[in-house]
Formats: structure tokens, sequence, C-alpha cells
């Protein structure tokens, strides 16, 4: 189901430099099956988390890397815990951070979803279901009425005092994907498909209930990436950041008070502009290409005002970032339309579930909402 030429076009990134990038991601691969950040930088070993392991296989996947991307979900399913999440951090097999974040468990459903889309078996996503539903049945227990997501659970079961919009964003993706997972398999998750309407609501049209970390550029453009803000709302909000965020030929900075731009925020909002129909798009994926290194891994970032790679690394997650945005601007594999589409539904604003939770009411015009404050 993978073209032989997956994510090659004319000045974006040919089929050989993509698997070489993909060898650079498997390199990394932990015998366990797990995905660091990076190789061990000055004696320092890089650490794991679910959300970008997952990323990692995803690519790995496109790339047509299968029993690598494999060991990668089969290792996630056997260091799943009771309660559903994954630690968020481990460090050469060791965890260093217990407590279970959010969106990192969610995203096991994006990453089972994108496997069957690409490779279409279904034994797979059988396999996959129960760690996919416990994980769920995790994360939506951290919902609160009004719909955002807490971010975290502490391993003395306290929860974390707010919810973050980059990460409900990347949440209401996750249910998408679970949701049309578990019709696919026969099992359909109702519930589910009312709490991702609560969640893309209040990602869309609250703001008030996420913590502020406007200076972050993922905050900006994910709530575009992940689908809960699209049309002319989307145009709006990536206008709005784009001379904070964007330097000319290089990419998109991280943080919108440094002199640093990053790969996979730029190749994640590539993909943002992609599914909003900019035409932006390519020329951006084209301008970060100065952050791949001869081996066909990627700096993380590159800080401009001292003209140095910063940090000093070159990341799996970021590689990954590249594939995925290849593959998006190529269509080369029916996982391309991940950020567009779930199960042939197109990503986009919904109404809220529960009206009142968030003060709203639902607009004459379908699928919009009014606001009664």
């Amino acid at each position: 189901m993978r073209r032989p030429d997956a994510g090659a076009a004319p000045g974006l990134l040919g089929a050989a430099g993509l698997l070489a990038t993909a060898h650079s991601i498997a390199a990394q691969q932990e015998p366990s099956g797990a995905i660091p950040w990076f190789a061990p930088t000055a004696g320092v070993p890089g650490h794991v988390d679910a959300w970008n392991h997952i990323e990692a296989a995803m690519a790995l996947t496109v790339a047509g890397l299968t029993e690598p991307a494999r060991r990668a979900y089969e290792w996630l399913r056997t260091v799943q815990r009771p309660d559903g999440s994954w630690p968020a951090k481990w460090v050469l097999g060791e965890i260093t951070e217990a407590g279970g974040e959010s969106n990192h468990a969610a995203y096991v459903a994006v990453g089972v979803w994108h496997e069957l889309l690409v490779t279409g078996d279904t034994e797979f996503a059988e396999r996959m279901w129960p760690t996919v539903r416990r994980a769920i049945d995790y994360v939506l227990g951290l919902q609160r009425a009004r719909g955002e997501i807490i971010w975290i659970r502490q391993p003395d079961g306290g929860l974390g005092d707010h919810a973050l919009l980059t990460g409900c964003s990347s949440i209401y993706q996750s249910l998408r994907c679970a949701v049309a997972l578990g019709e696919y398999l026969g099992d359909p998750q109702p519930d589910w498909e009312l709490a991702a309407d609560q969640l893309g609501h209040v990602v869309a049209c609250h703001q008030e209930a996420f913590a502020d970390k406007t200076r972050f550029s993922m905050d900006w453009y994910y709530p575009v990436l992940c689908g809960p803000v699209r049309g002319p709302a989307a145009s709006l909000r990536l206008a709005g950041g784009w001379e904070t965020f964007i330097v000319d030929g290089l990419g998109c900075r991280c943080v919108s008070d440094q002199p640093w731009v990053t790969g996979a925020e730029t190749c994640e909002l590539v993909i943002a502009l992609h599914a909003v129909g900019d035409p932006r798009a390519p020329e951006l994926f084209r301008a970060m290409q100065h952050l791949r290194h001869a081996d066909g891994s990627y700096w993380t970032g590159y800080q401009f005002a001292t003209d140095r790679h910063f940090p000093g690394d070159r990341s799996t997650y970021t590689a990954a970032a590249v594939i995925l945005a290849a593959d998006v601007l190529t269509g080369a594999t029916p996982g391309a339309t991940i950020f567009q589409e779930i199960d042939g539904i197109p990503l986009g604003p919904c109404a809220p579930a529960d009206p009142v939770a968030c003060g709203c009411e639902p607009s004459p015009v379908p699928g919009t909402v009014g606001s009664l404050g």
C-alpha cells in the first residue's frame, strides 16, 4: 500500500534521502524496541517518552521499515501500566519521571490507526486494541466537565492543576482516531466521540481553559494541525502568529522570544499548512533542510544569533517529523491523510456535546456554535 517513492518530490526529499532519515531513527532504537530522543550526547543518554516514540514509529512505517516499527509498538504494549498510562520518561529502560501525561497516553490511537491505514494489517490493530482502550479510558478520566483534559496524573494519584492547549489539541486527534478504530474493529465507543466533540470545541473556542503557553509556537499551530481549528479561523490563527514565529529561509521558532528555529516544529507547521490548503507548506519544508546531516539525520535546531546548532543533538523526533511532513506533501501513503480526515470524516470545528458545561449554546448554523459570553 506504500509507494516505493514515498516522500519523493522534486525539491522536497527524494526516496533515498527519506530512507536514510528513517534508518537514522532505527539506528537509535534500543534492544527493547524503545526509541529515545537522541543518541548519547556528551555521555548523556537520550530519554524516551511515549508521544515521541510513537511519532518515530509512524515515520518508520511510512519509510517501509515495518520490523522496527512493530517492535516499537510491541514495546509500548508491554510496558503500559494497568491504569492505561505510560511513565512520562525513561532513560536506558529505567523510569525517571513516573507521572502519566494525558497526551502521551492518547497518542497510541493515532499510531495504531496510522499503522492500519498504511499496512492494512487488521491483526495488528486487533492486538493493539486493548492497549488503545485502556489508554483512552485513562485519558478521559482526566477530562473536566467543560471539556479540557488535565495534562498529568502524578504517581500518588494527584492531578495536575491545568490543561495544555497543545496537549489537548493532540488528544482531540487521538480521540477521533480511537473512535474510528473502534468502529473498524466492531467495538464502537460513542462516549469517546462525545468527549472528542466537547474537547475540540474547548480547544477552538475557550482559550481561558488552558495554561498560558503562548510564547511556544506549538500552542500557535497545534489547534490547526490536529483539527479543532480549520477553515477561516485556521487562516486567521496562522496569519496572526506568522511574523512572530517564522524566520524567512530558516523555519519556525520554538519560542517567540528566542533566536532559535527547530525542525520538528517547522515540519509540524508544514503539515498544518497543507491541511488547510496553504501554499506556503512546500517552501517552508525546503527552508528547514539546512538542519539535515550528511547521514540523513536532522539537527534538532539552529540558534541563528550565534550560528550554531542548538541543542547539540540530532533527534529522532525531528527526523520523524520530516518523514511525516514529506509523506503529507506527496500523498505517498494512505497515512498521509491522517491530519486531514479520520475514517473519511474531515477534521474540523465541532459543536460542544454539552453546551451548558462551557457556557455556549448551539448556533443556528450547523457545525458552529455561539458563545453566551
